[in-house]
């Protein structure tokens, strides 16, 4: 931000759900939970707005990737101005604030014990929403959400479109959350069984085909492809020769990871920090899976946390390969941004991940 001082400020007096999670979880452990609970209603209100992009109706659901406060001098008043993603770099919906809005109300209801603000009506209908347009049927094959580039903390063009590790996870931690705190009542009750189904579906989708590890490489290697029948190994038709390089440098023998993508004859095998630690929270990496993505980042500690900790994502895209998969973006040039840069913030999901896995050690490392 400091260096394009002379130029607007874009969006950098806004205040982000996704952001705000961390502050949050510092305010309930400090014994603060009156701001959460605020923050919390304050946007639960800005999800009934009527929400446009040019002349298309986003989905009642959508909750707003952030807003502020402007302040009238005259009338000596506050009013909330909330960005669905119309005026975003971009113009891309969030998914990722529906999600980290229902983790922070059972982050809310667990520190406090206070079950009465999920149990409101609004509250109960705020999830409902959310979910509705998570768990809508339609022409997917896959248990995992499709989504666009540009629609998580990741908010600028960086090759995640299609279903990116980072989404799955906190849908999959977002399934568990509503399904401790919907009640099971005649509107609640249709979507704590869809709930059910949907994470059985996604858990068994991810650990198998996300998953990477030493063997499960050497097996894409040598994979058969143009398989056409239900008994196909090689079901996403992944062709050998797409596999870069770097992967067989990069994985360990001891270890293991969700990649960041996996779709019809592609997989992005680049890592991405905050969809395998909400992976490893969320309990949608197995015991074991989750021992191995500890392995890895001990293996690779260069790489992943360096003397800044904590990339992002690795490696860095770069040359052609960031000229097509990026748009030429200027912000995310190699190792910088959203491409492999450092961001302190993500710390507490790695310290969280430490202890879920008994690895303490690490986090203080």
């Amino acid at each position: 931000a400091n260096e394009h001082g002379s130029e607007e400020v874009l969006n950098y007096d806004q205040v982000f759900v996704r952001d705000f999670v961390p502050s949050a979880l510092a305010f309930l452990m400090n014994g603060e939970p009156d701001i959460v609970k605020n923050f919390l209603l304050k946007t639960l209100l800005l999800q009934g707005w009527e929400k446009k992009v040019d002349r298309l109706k986003l989905g009642e659901g959508v909750m707003p990737a952030s807003f502020k406060v402007l302040h009238d001098p005259v009338r000596k008043t506050d009013a909330i101005i909330a960005d669905f993603g119309e005026n975003a770099i971009g113009r891309v919906a969030p998914v990722d604030s529906g999600f980290w809005w229902i983790i922070l109300l059972r982050a809310y209801t667990k520190s406090t014990g206070d079950t009465s603000l999920a149990e409101r009506p609004e509250c109960q209908k705020g999830m409902r929403l959310i979910l509705s347009l998570c768990l809508s049927e339609g022409f997917d094959t896959f248990p995992t959400l499709l989504c666009a580039d540009g629609c998580s903390m990741i908010d600028r063009r960086m090759g995640v479109i299609g279903y990116p590790i980072e989404i799955q996870a906190l849908f999959f931690v977002a399934l568990r959350c509503a399904l401790a705190m919907l009640k099971p009542d005649t509107e609640g009750k249709e979507f704590i069984e869809r709930i059910v189904k949907r994470l059985h579906a996604l858990s068994y989708h991810m650990r198998s085909y996300f998953w990477l590890d030493f063997q499960q490489l050497n097996d894409i290697y040598r994979f058969k492809t143009e398989e056409y029948s239900h008994t196909a190994v090689n079901k996403f038709n992944v062709i050998p020769d797409s596999i870069p390089d770097w992967v067989f440098d990069f994985m360990p023998t001891r270890g293991g990871y969700f990649v960041g993508n996996v779709s019809p004859a592609r997989v992005d095998f680049r890592w991405f920090a905050l969809g395998n630690c909400v992976a490893i929270l969320a309990s949608l990496a197995t015991p074991e899976q989750a021992s191995a993505i500890m392995d890895l980042i001990e293996a690779r500690w260069e790489e992943l946390v360096g003397e800044m900790p904590l990339k992002i994502s690795y490696p860095a895209l770069e040359n052609h390969e960031w000229r097509i998969v990026t748009g030429c973006d200027p912000k995310n040039t190699r190792w910088s941004y959203h491409n492999g840069g450092s961001w302190p913030v993500l710390l507490w999901l790695v310290t969280a991940a430490c202890i879920k896995t008994g690895r303490p050690q690490i986090a203080k490392r």
